[in-house]
């Protein structure tokens, strides 16, 4: 049963559109082709330019387009705090 719910959860947490300029290291982590690293500098660079539209995610260092491609749908920029 733990398991079960354990899997119905990651599903929905997976499914569900990540703000860039909110989540954490662990929700930013649960998209395609970033680790703690990688998370560690979208809210470094956050914390620094705020994100406007989903897309200026590529001027973080190791983000590309093709990371962008593969995440877009799961993406989202809500308000910024700074």
């Amino acid at each position: 049963m733990k398991l079960l719910t354990l899997l119905t959860l990651t599903i929905a947490f997976l499914s569900a559109n990540i703000d860039i300029n909110q989540a954490n290291i662990k929700e930013l982590s649960t998209l395609k082709g970033i680790g703690t690293k990688k998370a560690d500098a979208i809210i470094k660079y956050r914390k620094a330019h705020c994100f406007k539209k989903v897309e200026e995610i590529i001027k973080v260092k190791g983000i590309g387009k093709k990371f962008l491609e593969k995440n877009r749908k799961n993406l989202k920029v809500g308000s910024c705090k700074r």
